[in-house]
C-alpha cells in the first residue's frame, strides 16, 4: 500500500513557541518537490509528545495540503491507550491517509497488552496503519510473532522496523512475507534494509537532504547499488545523526545549515551548544562541502 520516502517532518515554531504554519508549508513542499513519497507528522523528530492534539491535528493539515495526494500520516503515541483511541479519532475526521502507532511510551506493555493496544487504536481511527517498532527509544519490541497475530485485521498493512537489527527486517519477510510493506526507520541503517528487501524508507535527514535521500532510494529500486552506496556512504556521518539522543536539534540545526530553516524546539529541549553543537556543525559542514552529483535516475 505504501512505499518509497517518507519524511518524518520536523514541526516549527515561531519565537513565541506558536506553530510556524508557513515554514511547515515551505519546508513540506521542499520534500514533496524532491520526490518524497508521502509525509509522516509528529513524530519523535516531529516532537509530537510535546505537542497538543490541538496542535498535532494542525501540523497534519498542512502535510495534508503539502502531500498533493500522496499519504499524509498522524503519529498516536500516547502513554494511555484511551488517549491513543482518541487522538487516532480525530486524526481520521482531521482527513488523516492513515497512522504511525507506538505502543505505549511510557509503561513498557507485555504482549498481550501491545497487540491490545494496537487493535484499540486502529479500531478507533478505521485507517490504515503503519505499526512503529522501536525497543531501543520505546522499550516496547513489536516482534514478529505480534505481527503475525496482528495480521487478521487489514488495517495495519505496514511496519517501520526500528529494532536497530538489520536482521529483523528478514525475519519479518520469512515470516511474513509481503504481507506488510516492511520500511526502515533507523536512518543508518537505510542502505541495508533496502538491500534485504524493506520498500520503503521512514526518514529522517532527509528534511534537510531531500533529494540525496530520494536518489538513494530510486537508485536502490533500479538495481544501481553501486551508485546508491557512493552516495550512502557520503550520507552517513549525516545519517549517524538521527541515531542520537539530540536527533530533533541536530537535524533541526541540519536543516537552518542546508535549506535555511531554524532551529527552535520545544522545552525541555533546547538548542545544541558548546562542543555538542560544534560537533553536529563540523559534520554537517563537512558533509555540505563535498556534496555529490547525483545521477539521473527515473
Amino acid at each position: 500500500m505504501w512505499q518509497g520516502v517518507i519524511p518524518a517532518v520536523t514541526t516549527k515554531f515561531n519565537e513565541d513557541g506558536s506553530l510556524d504554519i508557513g515554514e511547515m508549508e515551505r519546508c513540506f513542499a521542499l520534500q514533496m518537490d524532491a520526490g518524497c513519497d508521502g509525509l509522516i507528522a509528529c513524530g519523535s523528530l516531529g516532537e509530537g509528545p510535546m505537542l497538543s492534539h490541538d496542535e498535532r491535528l494542525e501540523v497534519l493539515r498542512v502535510a495534508k495540503r503539502a502531500s498533493g495526494g500522496k499519504p499524509a500520516l498522524l503519529t498516536v503515541a500516547e502513554a494511555a491507550t484511551r488517549d491513543a483511541c482518541a487522538l487516532a479519532a480525530k486524526a481520521a475526521k482531521a482527513g488523516a491517509d492513515g497512522l504511525m502507532v507506538v505502543p505505549s511510551t511510557i509503561y513498557h506493555s507485555n504482549h498481550k497488552e501491545t497487540v491490545a493496544t494496537l487493535r484499540a487504536v486502529a479500531q478507533a481511527a478505521d485507517l490504515p496503519v503503519m505499526i512503529y517498532s522501536n525497543r531501543v527509544a520505546y522499550r516496547v519490541d513489536v516482534t514478529c510473532d505480534m505481527l503475525e497475530e496482528l495480521a487478521d485485521d487489514a488495517r495495519f498493512v505496514a511496519i517501520k522496523e526500528s529494532s536497530d537489527d538489520i536482521r529483523r527486517s528478514t525475519d519479518i519477510i520469512n515470516r511474513l512475507g509481503g504481507r506488510y510493506d516492511l520500511f526502515t526507520g533507523v536512518d543508518n541503517l537505510a542502505f541495508e534494509a533496502l538491500s534485504v528487501g524493506a520498500v520503503g524508507w521512514v526518514a529522517g535527514l532527509v528534511v534537510a537532504f531531500p533529494k540525496e535521500t530520494v536518489a538513494i532510494y530510486r537508485l536502490m529500486q533500479e538495481g544501481r547499488q553501486r551508485e546508491a552506496l557512493d552516495i550512502y556512504r557520503w550520507f552517513r556521518p549525516l545519517l549517524d545523526l538521527d541515531v542520537s539522543t539530540y536527533l530533533v536539534q541536530n537535524i533541526k540545526l541540519a536543516e537552518a545549515m542546508a535549506i535555511g530553516s531554524n532551529e527552535r524546539v520545544r522545552a525541555p529541549r533546547m538548542p545544541l551548544e558548546g562542543e555538542t553543537r560544534a560537533r553536529a556543525e563540523k559534520v554537517i559542514r563537512t558533509a555540505m562541502e563535498v556534496r555529490p552529483q547525483l545521477p539521473r535516475f527515473d
